[in-house]
């Protein structure tokens, strides 16, 4: 009997009067900005992605184009002229100086 009541009491209680008027939220939570999105950790984005990505690297020397890990972590050569085209460090693989790259499409 204690519950009910405590039930009741609950269902009843005032609703803050900002909420029942329909107030406006500082941010849209159905579209948010995708600068933002960009910001966040890989899994608390709305929709989960992963950071890393394949890119086409140019060779400066060569101008050969050899397909790189974004986050490669062993040095990356060219096949024709065996000039270094990136350098692995903590996250992303650093490019070498000249070397022009692009993000691979699927």
């Amino acid at each position: 009997l204690k519950h009910l009541a405590a039930a009741r009491a609950l269902l009843h209680a005032k609703v803050p009067a900002q909420l029942a008027r329909g107030a406006a939220m500082d941010i849209d939570l159905l579209n948010p900005d995708p600068k933002e999105e960009r910001t966040k950790h890989k899994l608390k984005r709305m929709i989960q992605s992963p950071n890393s990505f394949f890119m086409d690297v140019k060779c400066p020397g060569c101008l050969q184009i050899t397909t790189v890990y974004s986050h490669a972590q062993t040095v990356v050569l060219c096949g024709n002229c065996n000039q270094m085209l990136c350098q692995p460090t903590g996250g992303l693989a650093r490019l070498t100086e000249g070397c022009s790259f692009r993000r691979k499409v699927e």
